[in-house]
């Protein structure tokens, strides 16, 4: 399979490309990115190519797939196009910035019948997985109450560029904040651990800490915490920041009538069972990937493997408008000091 990558950032870099590289079903791929440069630092990285133009490349009747890693504002423009021009896709969170577009894309795959798979990558950690599975069991009872966390030293850290002139900091690139960055693959995750949809939102945003490439406020949210009830009427509380300096948060706990799953709360265990008896059980399966600590995610060998075997991808365009419509909930909570209805 031939696999043609557009934008050729931070994410290509350490995260589709390399993945793509270790497929052994993948005997090439394309890069395309506006900065010539940064395509074939990447082409001659992982021995592939280069396009000339976006339009050469989905115009390329050997590639067999996409990843859209382009900035935020680009996704539904980019993953659209690929998608009607035949190519399977998986793009980058958030699907994209408002509702109407993310439904252009989901609809786009509908009419080219070619799979769609979004980057919440949360959903393929073995810790994520076997906490669903033992939530699924009911051994603790039913679900209660949760909360989740997703924070780090901020993308200037992790950016191409590294350094304060990061898009992530532009309105109008990012538009959503640290909450389109770390906190819709939190959405994702607790609408997927609990088999749920969160209905209605409360929230506290602020630009804290961080500054522009002129030393300025950035435009968009560095932190916001927030209240969430969902349809099932399971309460929780999250907090995604770009300010937690000195050690990534990617913890989640979720609170049953019988006991705690803690995931990702040590470095020792990925999972800590805690029994309204005192019990306590200890998973240890693997660290989660962070910026520092590049891991394989699984990510684009299930995205080969939904295509080969024409299965449903785990991550839907279907599920990520649903989170992209609470990131867009609580944003509007935030800036309307008022509880949203999803």
């Amino acid at each position: 399979m031939k696999v043609g990558i557009i934008g050729c950032g931070s994410i290509a870099k350490f995260r589709h490309a390399p993945e793509y590289k270790a497929n052994k079903f993948v005997n090439e791929i394309v890069f395309y990115d506006r900065n010539i440069e940064r395509a074939r630092n990447l082409a001659d990285m992982f021995d592939g190519q280069t396009a000339p133009s976006i339009e050469e490349l989905l115009a390329d009747p050997s590639i067999d797939m996409i990843s859209d890693c382009s900035s935020n504002e680009q996704h539904h423009l980019i993953t659209t196009k690929a998608l009607l021009s035949g190519k399977h896709v998986l793009c980058e969170k958030p699907i994209s910035l408002t509702i109407e577009h993310a439904k252009e894309i989901v609809d786009a795959q509908k009419l080219s019948g070619k799979k769609l798979m979004v980057d919440h990558n949360q959903r393929f950690t073995r810790a994520h997985q076997k906490a669903k599975e033992i939530i699924l069991t009911k051994e603790l009872g039913k679900v209660l109450t949760f909360r989740t966390t997703f924070g780090h030293a901020g993308p200037e850290h992790w950016g191409v560029n590294k350094s304060n002139s990061t898009w992530f900091f532009k309105k109008e690139r990012s538009g959503l904040g640290v909450a389109g960055d770390l906190g819709i693959h939190k959405v994702d995750l607790i609408h997927y651990l609990l088999d749920d949809e969160i209905a209605s939102v409360s929230a506290f945003q602020g630009s804290l800490d961080k500054v522009n490439e002129n030393g300025e406020p950035i435009e968009v949210c560095d932190n916001i915490v927030c209240s969430l009830k969902t349809k099932k009427g399971r309460l929780g509380t999250a907090s995604f920041s770009w300010t937690y300096y000195g050690e990534e948060d990617n913890s989640t706990i979720i609170y049953c009538e019988k006991g705690i799953i803690k995931i990702y709360n040590t470095n020792e265990y990925q999972i800590e069972v805690i029994t309204k008896d005192g019990e306590k059980v200890f998973y240890q399966l693997e660290n989660i990937q962070t910026n520092d600590n590049q891991t394989t995610s699984g990510v684009i060998d299930a995205f080969i493997k939904c295509i080969q075997l024409d299965e449903d991808p785990l991550v839907t365009g279907e599920d990520a408008l649903s989170s992209l419509k609470v990131i867009l909930g609580i944003i509007e909570a935030a800036e309307s000091n008022s509880v949203v209805t999803i």
